[in-house]
C-alpha cells in the first residue's frame, strides 16, 4: 500500500493539473469503490465544483473543492493519473473525474480496493488520525508524551494510523533500523535518547522516501507511470537474508502483527 511518501508524490504531480480546474463529469464502474453517495449522487454532488488545492492528510488525497472535500484513498493498487479525455480507456480505471479542460483525472485500481468518498467536513477523518511525522509541530516530545506508557510492540505502534499518521511497513522498518532499535521491544522500555533518535530517524526516512518520489516495491508508480525510486535506498526492507550494509549481518524476517517485519538482529537493540 502507498504509504506518506508515494502519497505525497502522486499529490504533488496531479495538483498542478487540476487545481481550478471545474469538474464536469464523473463516470463509475464500480459503485462499491464509492463509500458515501451512490455514484449518480457523487456526480450530481461534485459537477460544477471546482477544485480549490490538492492536499495531503496520511495516507488519503483530499481534493479540496468548491463546497465540499473528495477523498480518494488508493490502497493496495491505486493510481492517480491526469490525462487527455483522448487517452484510449483503460479496463482498469474505474473512476473517471472529466473536467473543464477536457482533461480527465482517472483513478486506475487493479484490485479494487480503492475507495472514494464525498464530505462536507474534514472531522470524521480527522477524529481517527495521529500528527503528521513531518509537521513542525511534530517533536520528540510530542512523541515521546503520545508513547507515554504504552505496551505496545513497536512495530505495530508504527503502524497505527492514529498514533503517527501516515507510516507503514516500508517506512516503519526503515526508521526502526536508522534509529537501533529492535521492532519487537515495547513502548514503554524506550528511553529519552532512543525516542529522540526514532523520531528523528522517522522524519528523516519519510523525507528521503519523499525525495525520491516513493518506493516502486509491488505496483506503487508515479501518476506519469515511472517508477519511484526509494527502493534502491531501502537499508532493511524485503533483504532478508542479504548483508546489513552497517555490519554485515544477514538481515531478518519475521512476523509482527500479522506483518512482514525486517531488521538487523546485530545493529537494532
Amino acid at each position: 500500500m502507498p504509504e506518506l511518501p508515494e502519497v505525497e508524490t502522486v499529490v504533488r504531480a496531479i495538483r498542478p493539473k487540476i487545481q481550478q480546474r471545474t469538474i464536469t463529469n464523473y463516470a463509475n464502474d464500480w459503485p462499491r469503490r464509492v463509500t458515501t453517495h451512490d455514484p449518480a449522487a457523487l456526480r450530481d454532488q461534485i459537477v460544477g465544483q471546482r477544485v480549490e488545492n490538492v492536499v495531503r492528510r496520511a495516507k488519503f488525497i483530499i481534493v479540496e473543492l468548491t463546497h465540499d472535500y473528495l477523498i480518494l484513498h488508493l490502497r493496495m493498487s491505486g493510481h492517480l493519473s491526469v490525462v487527455s479525455a483522448e487517452t484510449p480507456p483503460d479496463p482498469y480505471v474505474h473512476d473517471v473525474f472529466t473536467l473543464d479542460n477536457g482533461d480527465e483525472l482517472r483513478f486506475r485500481d487493479v484490485r479494487k480496493f480503492g475507495t472514494v468518498g464525498l464530505y462536507s467536513t474534514l472531522e470524521a477523518l480527522e477524529a481517527k488520525l495521529g500528527p503528521e511525522p513531518l509537521e513542525d509541530s511534530f517533536t520528540a516530545d510530542v512523541l515521546q508524551e503520545r508513547i507515554g506508557k504504552r505496551k505496545t510492540k513497536l512495530k505495530p505502534l508504527l503502524l497505527d494510523q492514529s498514533f503517527v499518521a501516515g507510516i507503514g511497513n516500508i517506512y516503519a522498518d526503515e526508521a526502526l533500523f536508522a534509529a537501533g532499535i529492535d521492532p519487537r521491544r515495547t513502548a514503554d522500555t524506550l528511553t529519552r535518547e532512543d525516542i529522540r533518535k526514532l523520531h528523528a530517524a522517522i522524519r528523516h526516512v519519510l523525507q528521503l522516501g519523499i525525495e525520491r518520489e516513493g518506493a516502486s516495491i509491488d505496483t506503487y508508480v508515479k501518476p506519469d507511470g515511472e517508477k519511484g525510486d526509494m527502493q534502491n535506498a531501502v537499508l532493511v526492507f524485503r533483504r532478508t537474508g542479504s548483508p546489513c550494509y552497517t555490519c554485515g549481518t544477514p538481515i531478518e524476517r519475521i512476523k509482527l502483527a500479522q506483518r512482514s517485519t525486517h531488521f538487523c538482529p546485530n545493529c537494532q537493540e
